[in-house]
């Protein structure tokens, strides 16, 4: 190699370190960066004349070797709204460049999303998030596209189910028995049609002073709770036990413990109140299993159900309620208090609600909280993969475009989580670029020795032609 040779292989060298302390400034200056992902540098040696016994160091060449794929820290930054992706995968973005939203695709790691004035979820750079917007209510995908969470509220739920699990008294303590008269309640003739009280009718029910009172006396509370029309209005449901036959073994045939439920016409149950019977006879053996009636619903598991049919409380029309009593969920066993204890009591109806506050579930999915204590589904994030990750050209902002290297987007996590309330910051630690800036420093004061060097060796050479 010839002194020129030299001195041209060090201008490379000059160029490749130059190349790579750009590289480590853009890494240092990004440190903090959310969702930065830093570059660094690849050398390539450039093959010079050589021959079997002749080889020599040729130039060289630095090149751009991205992390696209190498996952920086998660910070916990409190905000509901941000996310991180632990694992593959990129947030579909876009910048608006209209009011219609019209715009390119970009792909980003980049996940401290915030509500804008317009609703929409847009992170530190104005990359506003795609994906789908849900019906609340169903679940169902209203629109894709720009992800808008505004004025969002939850419509409410007619109550249509209710679980329920207790323990009847085998000995109930009523009214009546604490003075001395432990007799079933006799239901009167007007109150049921049917003795299997499996087609009731419904306008038969407890009323008048005397019945009330007289009903009162021979039953225990039942459970009590909300329940909601069509239009999300609470009424207070409340319910009364009444045991219209006890356990005759050794009778032929043997008879069965049997319980009516009643429910309240009114709210609270005021003095006014009619009872209704709800239609089912709540049967039980000697040992106090539950044996459902002819009307109940029995799964191939156990799960039995009962309907009570056209529920009206101060006049408002529930309609008809399942009461879901699980596998055993119902039972007859003494109880010295002789009332009945609940130990599940829950409903499936709620009042409308204004959305609060949001979360983000490990799925991407963005779930609304609203001022009726309920939760559901407002929108889902679109998270894609690639390929290639790594192929991706980088944009300004954080993002990221398609390539032919990269290979099409690919919908879903591919095995990574979203946590919400994080955004995953710069994959470039400092510790390791100072390391790299100092050994880049010294690799080019090198280069800069080897052409002073060559010039003076060149100097000599055109003195000793003099």
């Amino acid at each position: 190699m010839s002194i020129t040779a030299a001195m041209n292989t060090a201008i490379s060298g000059l160029t490749a370190q130059s190349y790579a302390m750009g590289n480590i400034s853009g890494n240092i200056a990004n440190a903090h960066t959310p969702g930065y992902k830093r570059i660094d540098t690849s050398f390539a040696d450039l093959v010079t004349d050589q021959g079997p016994k002749r080889a020599m160091a040729g130039p060289v060449l630095a090149e751009a070797r991205f992390t696209t794929s190498l996952q920086g820290p998660l910070n916990s930054t409190g905000v509901a709204t941000n996310m991180a992706i632990n694992g593959s995968g990129f947030f579909t973005v876009m910048q608006r460049t209209s009011d219609s939203g019209a715009g390119q695709s970009l792909y980003t790691r980049r996940g401290d999303f915030g509500i804008d004035k317009d609703g929409y979820l847009v992170n530190g750079t104005g990359g506003h998030l795609l994906g789908n917007n849900l019906d609340p209510v169903s679940g169902r995908i209203t629109s894709s596209g720009l992800i808008k969470i505004a004025n969002a509220s939850l419509p409410g739920r007619q109550t249509t189910k209710i679980d329920y699990a207790a323990n009847l008294p085998k000995m109930p303590i009523t009214t009546a028995s604490a003075a001395g008269d432990s007799a079933p309640y006799a239901v009167p003739a007007a109150v049921v049609t049917d003795p299997s009280l499996s087609a009731p009718d419904l306008t038969k029910k407890v009323t008048g002073t005397a019945q009330v009172s007289a009903f009162l006396d021979k039953s225990i509370m039942g459970p009590s709770l909300a329940i909601y029309t069509s239009g999300g209005a609470p009424v207070s449901l409340s319910t009364r036990w009444a045991k219209v036959q006890d356990a005759a073994p050794s009778s032929a045939p043997p008879k069965n413990a049997i319980w009516n439920l009643f429910y309240a016409s009114s709210s609270g149950a005021s003095k006014d109140s009619d009872w209704i019977n709800v239609g089912s006879a709540f049967s039980f053996d000697s040992s106090g299993k539950f044996l459902p009636p002819a009307s109940a619903n029995v799964t191939r598991n156990g799960n039995a159900s009962v309907k009570i049919p056209q529920v009206t409380v101060d006049g408002a029309i529930i309609g008809d309620i399942t009461m879901n009593l699980g596998t055993g969920g119902l039972t007859q066993y003494a109880a010295s208090a002789g009332t009945a204890t609940t130990s599940t009591l829950t409903q499936d109806g709620y009042a409308a609600g204004t959305l609060k506050s949001l979360s983000v579930s490990a799925d991407g999915t963005i779930i609304g909280a609203f001022s009726n204590e309920m939760t559901a589904p407002v929108a889902t994030a679109g998270i894609v993969n690639f390929t290639n990750p790594n192929g991706l050209r980088a944009a300004s902002g954080g993002n990221y475009e398609q390539t032919r290297d990269s290979g099409p987007p690919i919908a879903g996590l591919n095995g990574g989580t979203i946590v919400g309330g994080n955004i995953e910051g710069s994959n470039s630690d400092l510790a390791s670029q100072f390391s790299r800036l100092i050994a880049t420093q010294q690799a080019y004061s090198a280069n800069v020795k080897v052409m002073t060097t060559s010039q003076q060796m060149m100097s000599e050479l055109l003195n000793a032609m003099r």
